[in-house]
């Protein structure tokens, strides 16, 4: 990386963790690549799945406070 990305990501791994994942979200769909409609498509189905699966009780929620604590962790 060059120095320039190495100031960048240094000042991006200091965000909150909401503001890092809009960051990336951003950064990747910057990206043009062929495809991106069925990527987006299959997205969209695994969310369905996954709110499906909750409502249904065969997926657990957590919190959002416990979820970006594990993150935070992780630095």
């Amino acid at each position: 990386m060059t120095i320039q990305t190495l100031q960048v990501l240094k000042k991006a791994l200091l965000l909150p963790p909401i503001e890092r994942a809009e960051l990336i979200e951003k950064v990747f769909n910057s990206f043009d690549y062929h495809g991106r409609d069925n990527f987006d498509a299959l997205w969209a189905k695994e969310a369905e799945d996954r709110i499906n699966a909750f409502e249904k009780g065969r997926l657990k929620a957590v919190s959002v406070k416990k979820v970006f604590g594990r993150i935070e962790k992780l630095k």
